[in-house]
């Protein structure tokens, strides 16, 4: 058991029977009373997103995560395919559980995933990736007083906002957390 002030972005808890991934933690404490901590998380299982709000001095249940360097393989109409580098077997991953990341995965990509007894349950991406663009907005620069933006679209349908000079066939480096440009490589 962890006290919820432990709480932090990226924290998995299990808290009435469901398990949690905590994606934004504020820490309110008003004058009086006892402080509120209010957590956005996903649930792991469903994918919903909700937002719980705890007291101070309550406790959730610490959950322990394994991890399994995989790579990614193919897709399937449900299904994203890992294979384990270290047996290589492979592992069905929900597509539910990768939806808001799926457009940073290319193929033989490495990353992590997260189980928990035994079901695959989520993943940790690199900090950063690189992705070739394959459509771009025609821009020109003009008298702009700063660095004017336009949006291009990546190898895996990701829409990215990029300097003007990046074009059709550039490689671009995104980071993983925020899915802002980093540089062109």
């Amino acid at each position: 058991m962890i006290d919820v002030n432990q709480l932090r972005r990226g924290v998995t808890f299990l808290h009435d029977g469901n398990l949690y991934k905590v994606k934004e933690y504020s820490h309110n404490k008003p004058g009086r009373g006892k402080a509120t901590i209010r957590v956005s998380v996903k649930d792991l299982r469903s994918g919903s997103n909700l937002q719980l709000t705890f007291t101070s001095g309550d406790r959730v249940e610490d959950v322990r995560l394994e991890k399994i360097a995989t790579q990614y393989s193919y897709d399937e109409p449900n299904f994203y395919v890992f294979m384990d580098t270290s047996t290589f077997e492979e592992k069905r991953v929900s597509r539910s559980v990768m939806t808001e990341d799926a457009g940073y995965m290319t193929y033989g990509m490495d990353l992590e995933l997260l189980l928990y007894e035994g079901e695959v349950i989520d993943y940790l991406l690199p900090k950063t990736v690189d992705l070739e663009v394959t459509d771009s907005e025609m821009a020109v620069a003009g008298d702009t007083a700063t660095g004017a933006t336009k949006e291009v679209i990546a190898e895996t349908g990701l829409k990215v906002k990029t300097p003007l000079f990046v074009s059709v066939g550039d490689t671009i480096r995104v980071n993983t957390d925020t899915g802002e440009y980093i540089t062109r490589v």
